[in-house]
């Protein structure tokens, strides 16, 4: 008799009732987020509704990270030599290939699905485990692909933006693509069951910041909206596969793209 596995239930049913959910209400949102601005407020922008509540968590999360996460990260900056920062980049970004396979195949996008497979293959045998990108060298470049993309995918709208303690900017969409991402799809994590893997996760979050640290040289101006405006800007853009629309909130298919689509 087949054991019943929990996660596994999950695992079968929860990407359809995330898909549901998140589909009807960021969409909803995303139609709706005008008519709740009300009538002489023009200061409201309609696309971040939620501005005042969303700066002070924006206040919250760059606090924590002035006291706590930065001073680690330029720690880390300092004592770990290139090529091993590097390799633990690389280490990690090869993981992430299992949800672009995963999310390419959800997209029916075949030629992505087989770029994911083909660089975890390579990037695992060849490079080391995954601590070189040799992938990149046989012309294999990343195709980041995510659960919230996949939402976007089938037409799902972003929803409002939103600034989330200690997960920094999102949307609802997002949010939602980040949940499945983290707990329904599969991923090398799940075959560790030791103390380990916490402290891989913590290596895998001071990596990531320290990585960030050149590029705060480029924000100018209000931060808290240079961080948003690059946030909304880079999700269009992963989700219109490179193709720009005149709204980051809308869906992610424009006519352009049925048009592509037809042809």
């Amino acid at each position: 008799m087949t054991k019943f596995s929990p996660r596994g239930w999950l695992s079968a049913v929860l990407p359809v009732a995330v898909l549901a959910m998140v589909f009807s209400a960021s969409s909803a949102m995303a139609r709706n987020v005008q008519e709740r601005v009300p009538a002489g407020t023009p200061s409201v922008n309609p696309q971040d509704p939620y501005e005042n509540w969303n700066r002070k968590v924006y206040t919250f999360n760059d606090t924590v990270d002035r006291w706590a996460l930065k001073p680690v990260a330029k720690t880390y900056r300092t004592f770990v030599p290139d090529f091993a920062d590097r390799a633990i980049t690389n280490f990690f970004n090869n993981l992430t290939e299992i949800r672009n396979f995963t999310n390419s195949i959800l997209q029916l996008k075949g030629e992505s699905a087989v770029v994911a497979a083909g660089r975890f293959t390579y990037n695992t045998v060849f490079g080391l485990g995954g601590l070189i990108d040799v992938a990149t060298a046989f012309d294999l470049p990343e195709r980041p692909e995510d659960f919230g993309q996949t939402l976007g995918h089938w037409g799902a709208g972003s929803g409002p933006y939103l600034m989330l303690p200690f997960l920094g900017p999102s949307s609802p969409r997002h949010f939602g693509g980040l949940g499945v991402d983290g707990f329904v799809l599969p991923s090398l994590w799940d075959e560790v069951d030791s103390p380990e893997i916490y402290y891989a996760r913590g290596l895998q979050i001071v990596d990531k910041r320290a990585d960030l640290i050149p590029a705060e040289g480029f924000i100018s101006g209000d931060a808290y909206i240079f961080v948003r405006n690059a946030f909304m800007q880079r999700r269009q853009f992963l989700i219109n596969d490179g193709k720009v629309t005149s709204d980051p909130f809308a869906s992610g298919r424009n006519d352009e793209d049925l048009m592509l689509d037809d042809f």
